[in-house]
């Protein structure tokens, strides 16, 4: 996939949360049950971490590998952004 197609598909994917994310808003607008809400939210926040894996993937397959390529400092620097964003992850 090309960085213009995997662009795309990652801005199609946020719109859908996006629309998920209003549409629970509604739910809570007009009272609707809670279980029904917390399952929406817990749908939605799987697809935004989807979206992060995704992200993930790509700064690995690219810029870790650029940094790689590049030499020790920058490839250590690259590394230590990347751990650290996985931590947030996990944390999240």
């Amino acid at each position: 996939m090309t960085t213009d197609q995997h662009t795309r598909a990652l801005l199609l994917r946020l719109r859908r949360i996006e629309g998920q994310v209003r549409g629970i808003a509604r739910m809570v607008e007009e009272d609707k049950y809670c279980i029904d809400i917390l399952t929406q939210v817990s749908a939605a926040s799987r697809a935004l971490q989807s979206v992060a894996l995704a992200l993930l993937q790509e700064h690995m397959a690219h810029c870790l590998l650029h940094a790689a390529q590049a030499g020790e400092l920058q490839q250590e620097a690259k590394l230590k952004e990347a751990s650290d964003a996985i931590a947030r992850l996990v944390r999240s």
